[in-house]
């Protein structure tokens, strides 16, 4: 678990008072290891309509519309032999687990550039801007280890609207069958089939 040895922040002081505006989760990133699967999954059951996609090198990163602004994003990495798991919402795993990170939305570049002048102020560690051609962001990390990301969009692929052949979103030359299916026809050739996990789980 990620700690500091820095003395807490004192809760009274001015720059307490100034708030961050905060527009939502620009994405939640999950780990996938069948980006091919996920994309049937997410675009083809749960009808979240894929926006853009990221290729570079092994990793591939895909983001799916869940509202203005708002995505799931994916991971995949080729090659490597990380295992998938499953685990009962609300149950404690009895393993090391963390999902890869969550992104937040602000509203542009003075706000983007703002938080960062806060954060390390706060003596938090904090990334310059990194620049991902439709977005730009900034990367931390909270207490208990968890990657995080402040994000602002150039131009919001949740509301664009110009399909998979819009080259400012859709970066992977080489996308999976889904992707492939998608843009030749506007849909799926099939959807994977899931199983609920419910062992030991407590939902009432």
């Amino acid at each position: 678990m990620a700690s500091s040895s820095a003395a807490p922040q004192d809760q009274t002081s001015p720059d307490q008072t100034t708030r961050v505006d905060w527009r939502g989760i620009n994405h939640l990133a999950l780990i996938t290891p069948d980006m091919d699967a996920t994309v049937r999954f997410y675009h083809g059951v749960l009808g979240m309509d894929l926006v853009a996609t990221i290729a570079v090198g092994p990793m591939r990163h895909y983001f799916f519309r869940i509202g203005k602004g708002n995505t799931i994003a994916c991971f995949e990495w080729a090659g490597t032999e990380g295992e998938s798991f499953t685990k009962p919402a609300g149950v404690p795993p009895d393993f090391p687990a963390q999902f890869d990170h969550v992104s937040f939305n602000v509203e542009d570049e003075a706000a983007l550039l703002a938080l960062q002048d806060r954060i390390r102020a706060r003596e938090v560690e904090c990334t310059d801007v990194v620049d991902h051609g439709f977005m730009h962001s900034i990367y931390f990390t909270d207490p208990n280890g968890i990657a995080l990301e402040a994000t602002y969009w150039l131009v919001d692929a949740t509301t664009v609207g110009t399909g998979l052949s819009d080259d400012r979103f859709f970066g992977d030359d080489d996308p999976v069958p889904a992707v492939r299916e998608l843009a030749a026809g506007g849909r799926l050739d099939w959807t994977p089939r899931t199983i609920l996990v419910d062992e030991g789980a407590d939902l009432t």
